[in-house]
């Protein structure tokens, strides 16, 4: 299909899905919504059965044994819109509705799924799992029951309700404030994605659960051109609330914010390489240890007792300085749902506290298998995917320092102001070897923070740098980022400024003595 491009000017004029019936505008939909769409206008229906359907159907997929079925509905909405060089250049309004259904016996999951929401195909799907199942003891399902759960989740205006016009003009104000901010900012580019994914979760143990999760991700990017080179700054917003998100998170403080950084790192040196002292500013910096230790952490590693942390549950680990969280239960972060996607409450769930490992994450299969609390982390991308262990809100605990105090005490290191990436690096799980690319770091020279660098990388073992963490500022904050594990999740990642002695920094130029 082809777009069609609009001027700024020109499309606030025009309705999404008006657009996207006539053939201007992309549409992603399943065929089996694509009637439904253009007949009405509107999205499909939410994906609800009967309760006695959804027993009919766990029954049968607990048919040849097992002792967990479950199944899992999603419908999705989406919209997603890129601006940049001043033009509207591609939207898609996307729509995704279907079902998985599973089933657990022993070590093994049974997984199939549908994008036809009938009780033919859930039964259809039910016979599949079930063959994981064949032989093994069979366990009675107990008839479903809805049930009502908290909700970490507030919402003052849906997403349903907002014109098409209000996200344009959204991204045109950061836009422009973006190319605002400094003659070398020449370009700027801002990518709005919003989405209502309603979910329905019934299984064996009688579980009936039913919600419906509003998210927003908008990223802002400026490059500036100078000196000759040239920098792409980024910064992120996100959260599950509704539009109102932009009253909160202004929209023209994250472009002022990501140029500031595209016309910094223009004046920016070649990074030393060496082992140095390094300080992290407080927010997104916790991806390194969202991936350094949050991975390593999670339960389906530990109960194929691979990585760094097995065995080591009621061990000092790290600096008593370092306390690890990870809390789905924030309010509206982007890693907060009310529950998991197998039903299981968000809760706060401290790893590490004070030093000593006191805890895995877990889904149901690698909690039972590790004979342990669930703890809420059972994650998945959609209804194509089976949930596995996955992290939410991960975040190092604030401490009593300040964080200039931090700074003025560093005599010589690196700075770290952000990292690169929607994801910011990579760890291995099984050795805890990390590497994390800098997009924005800074020489500390004499206490200060001093010239912009480039090309820093922070490498190292994971629990080399929990153990050299010596300082933990009192400014805890947070950012927002996509997590992949064979399958995406939204997640957020945090910590105060720390600082951590003697990292491994490559860099392009040796270290002055």
């Amino acid at each position: 299909m082809t777009n069609k491009f609009f001027s700024v000017d020109d499309i606030p004029r025009r309705r999404f899905l008006e657009l996207g019936i006539k053939g201007g505008i992309a549409l992603a939909a399943a065929p089996s919504l694509m009637s439904c769409l253009k007949r009405t206008g509107e999205a499909p229906p939410s994906a609800k059965f009967p309760l006695a359907d959804l027993n009919k159907v766990i029954q049968r997929a607990l048919s040849k044994g097992g002792e967990f079925g479950e199944v899992y509905l999603e419908n999705r909405v989406s919209r997603s819109v890129l601006l940049e060089e001043g033009k509207f250049k591609s939207a898609v309004y996307g729509i995704s509705r279907g079902a998985g259904v599973r089933v657990i016996s022993g070590d093994k999951t049974g997984y199939a799924y549908t994008d036809d929401l009938s009780v033919e195909s859930l039964l259809r799907a039910a016979d599949v799992a079930s063959y994981v199942a064949r032989g093994s003891k069979a366990v009675a399902p107990v008839d479903i029951k809805e049930e009502k759960r908290p909700s970490f989740v507030a919402v003052k205006v849906p997403l349903q309700t907002v014109a098409d016009e209000k996200r344009l003009e959204i991204m045109k104000r950061a836009h422009d404030a973006a190319l605002a901010h400094d003659p070398k900012v020449k370009m700027a580019s801002i990518d709005y994605y919003d989405e209502v994914r309603g979910r329905v979760l019934a299984n064996s143990e009688g579980l009936y659960l039913e919600d419906e999760l509003p998210l927003i991700f908008f990223i802002v990017q400026a490059l500036a051109v100078g000196n000759d080179t040239s920098h792409m700054g980024r910064e992120r917003l996100s959260r599950h609330a509704g539009i109102e998100m932009f009253d909160d998170l202004k929209p023209e403080d994250a472009a002022r914010t990501c140029a500031r950084e595209a016309v910094t790192m223009l004046e920016a040196k070649d990074a030393p390489a060496g082992k140095m002292d390094v300080v992290m500013q407080n927010g997104w910096g916790g991806v390194l240890v969202h991936e350094a230790v949050g991975h390593p952490l999670e339960g389906d590693n530990i109960s194929r007792e691979t990585g760094v942390f097995v065995g080591k549950l009621g061990k000092p680990v790290a600096t008593p300085k370092f306390t690890m969280v990870d809390d789905g239960t924030l309010p509206c972060y982007r890693g907060t749902t009310d529950y998991d996607d197998e039903g299981t409450q968000m809760k706060r769930n401290v790893l590490i506290q004070e030093g000593t490992l006191v805890k895995y994450m877990t889904d149901i299969l690698s909690a039972k298998q590790l004979k342990m609390e669930r703890t809420g982390n059972g994650r998945r991308e959609s209804f194509r995917y089976m949930p596995i262990v996955r992290m939410t809100n991960t975040f190092i605990e604030k401490g009593t320092d300040k964080p200039g105090d931090i700074l003025a005490s560093t005599p010589s290191g690196i700075y770290v102001q952000s990292l690169s990436g929607l994801s910011g690096g990579s760890v291995n799980p099984t050795d805890g070897v990390f590497n994390f690319t800098c997009r924005e770091a800074y020489l500390i020279e004499n206490g200060q923070k001093t010239v912009p660098v480039k090309g820093a990388t922070l490498i190292g073992n994971c629990l080399d740098v929990i153990k050299g963490v010596d300082a933990v500022g009192d400014d805890l904050d947070f950012g927002p980022g996509i997590c992949g594990k064979g399958q995406a999740a939204e997640v957020t990642a945090g910590q105060p400024t720390v600082r951590i002695r003697g990292i491994n920094v490559g860099g392009s130029r040796a270290r002055r003595s």
